[in-house]
């Protein structure tokens, strides 16, 4: 007799640890998790391009203080310094290249507008705080 509850029991652990897990495949009104994470915003007029894509990114940008809180002078001084030290490091054989992979395109002398300054600043913000880099 107990070795049938241990047979059950054996059982019904080898049950719950099923590898094969349903998944929801984006469709329509369901946002896949990959596109959640990614945020593009392009204009082709002035052919600028920016994607984020960063696990946790946006969930991390909805605790943000909004677009309006800074000035969109503020955002490009700043956005122009961790451009600047962030671009170094891709080229710094002394830093890791898991995480700076690519250098950034940022112009300081077009104006790319609130949006992506804003964007681009709460990036920087984001990396510093989830990888513990200081950028400034």
């Amino acid at each position: 007799m107990k070795s049938i509850y241990i047979l059950m029991a054996f059982s019904l652990f080898m049950y719950s640890c099923d590898s094969t897990k349903k998944t929801v495949k984006s469709g329509g009104d369901l946002p896949s998790i990959a596109s959640s994470d990614t945020l593009r915003i392009a204009n082709d007029s002035i052919e600028y391009e920016i994607i984020i894509i960063e696990p946790g990114f946006n969930s991390w940008l909805m605790t943000q203080p909004p677009k309006t809180f800074y000035g969109i002078e503020y955002l490009e001084t700043r956005n122009q310094i961790y451009v600047s030290e962030y671009n170094r490091r891709v080229y710094s054989p002394g830093y890791s290249k898991l995480l700076y992979e690519q250098e950034i395109n940022y112009d300081s002398n077009v104006r790319y507008g609130l949006e992506v300054n804003y964007l681009l600043y709460n990036y920087f913000k984001y990396f510093e705080t989830t990888y513990n880099q200081k950028l400034r």
